[in-house]
């Protein structure tokens, strides 16, 4: 007679390990020195570009690890069963920090994932026209001329140059509206930042979105620099869509970023980027055209569940998101704590570092008189070069010794800032974080004065 094999016992999806434990056992942390202790830099490396990409500190390190060993430990338990669970506590964790419905909150992997999910949903008519502004960040101003490319849709772009004032670039966007209407046309949409990437500035968006509303036109926010850099309060500023990366100011593992609908219009992103299992096809009376989700029924509502499960990827990014939230509780600065004095620190150092490296370099920070562009984790320094002798007056020349004294920095200072032409102007742009020092800064400006020197002299044409 065989013997017959003991059944393992069935495992509960709730005995996933509590992974914010190990992060409220932490001490305080000061801004500043003792917080760069707590990320992977090596010694001598001065990280001054943290917005391009973000990064996170060790603890996070640990927890996005953490789930990663969980999901090649039993795959399909916990892709299956665990992930949509703690899918959900992140959703939840992210929609208390930015005052919104958690029903409103998915996760996606970028900002420029969002952009695209709206532009590719919305199905636009002759007439209809898409509002953008100068400084849009690039992949987003080139999936706008995809959608003008494909489909009916038409677009306008909000001329100026930095510096504007808030009123200033209130009044064109409002002129450009007034224009579209006169030619009976259709602002359908409109696309701005709350901190644009190049130059590195504060966007009045509040006022865009309720000009926005006063239109009757969608209002679809590109906040790719502002969740853990800037307060925000997606229930007070109510837009119609909003993507902002998480990845960057907030601490989360890349990529991660919170995409933003409330529900009045979840009903018109009917599909996720790429079209997965949760989307629901518009009835044909085909039965047969049914394709069956292989994965178990969720309790969320269809548009929530949509973004479950997008293909087979690596999710534990998403799964980090209260973790960071809680490791912020711990940084202090001038006896304030966790979110306060984050966007303090970063405010205050971003303004030491603007005259630090302005007052070196011997030229001025891109500011307006109301002083608003600089309100947030940027600043931006004009560089001591002449756009006509130095470049001969061509954008693209000009562009060129920007690539180069990237690449310079990289490779014989082992650090890398964003440069960029604006206004026939070559401009730095400065990037504060909590374990940045003004130290930091006098030794990029440094470094800044002598790159300068160097392309004066011509050293970059020798490298073409």
């Amino acid at each position: 007679m065989v013997a017959k094999q003991a059944l393992m016992p069935l495992r509960s999806s709730k005995q996933v390990e509590d992974p914010l434990n190990d992060i409220r056992k932490l001490k305080t942390i000061e801004c500043g020195a003792a917080a760069r202790a707590h990320f992977a830099f090596p010694d001598g490396y001065r990280n001054l570009n943290h917005g391009s990409f973000g990064t996170y500190p060790s603890a996070i390190r640990s927890n996005f690890h953490k789930f990663a060993d969980l999901s090649e430990e039993r795959p399909d338990a916990f892709i299956r069963y665990d992930y949509p669970r703690l899918l959900d506590e992140s959703r939840k964790a992210i929609a208390d920090f930015v005052h919104a419905p958690v029903d409103a909150c998915v996760l996606i992997s970028n900002a420029t994932t969002g952009i695209n999910i709206v532009l590719r949903n919305l199905v636009f008519k002759p007439g209809d026209v898409i509002i953008y502004f100068a400084t849009i960040y690039g992949a987003c101003g080139k999936t706008i001329s995809y959608i003008t490319e494909t489909t009916p849709a038409e677009s306008r772009q909000v001329e100026y140059t930095y510096p504007i004032s808030d009123d200033a670039l209130c009044s064109a966007f409002e002129d450009v509206i007034k224009n579209i209407k006169a030619q009976g046309k259709n602002p359908r949409l409109a696309t701005y930042d709350t901190i644009a990437s190049l130059p590195g500035v504060r966007m009045p968006f509040e006022r865009l979105t309720a000009l926005c509303k006063d239109h009757g036109i969608f209002s679809l926010i590109d906040a790719a620099h502002s969740v853990g850099g800037i307060p925000i309060d997606l229930g007070k500023l109510d837009p119609d869509a909003y993507v902002t990366n998480l990845h960057k100011w907030l601490f989360v593992p890349r990529g991660c970023a919170l995409f933003y609908v409330p529900v009045r219009n979840q009903h018109v992103m009917r599909s996720t980027l790429p079209t997965s299992h949760g989307f629901v096809p518009q009835p044909t009376g085909d039965a047969s055209a049914a394709q069956i989700n292989p994965l178990p029924p969720g309790k969320n509502t269809a548009y929530i569940e949509n973004y479950k499960f997008l293909g087979t990827l690596d999710n534990s990014p998403y799964l980090c998101v209260p973790a960071a939230i809680e490791w912020r509780k711990k940084l202090t600065w001038q006896g304030k704590h966790g979110e306060v004095a984050i966007y303090g620190y970063l405010e205050d150092l971003a303004q030491k570092a603007g005259k630090i490296v302005s007052t070196k370099l011997g030229t001025d920070i891109l500011d307006n008189d109301e002083h608003s562009l600089t309100k947030c984790f940027f600043n931006n320094v004009r560089l001591p070069l002449d756009y006509q002798q130095d470049a001969g007056g061509d954008f693209a020349t000009a562009v060129t010794i920007a690539q180069w004294m990237s690449r310079v920095l990289v490779e014989e200072y082992d650090t890398f800032m964003a440069f960029l032409v604006h206004g026939d102007t070559w401009w730095v742009r400065l990037s504060a974080q909590i374990y940045l020092v003004e130290a930091d800064f006098e030794w990029s400006a440094d470094i800044l004065e002598k790159l300068c020197a160097r392309v004066e002299e011509g050293e970059w044409k020798k490298t073409r």
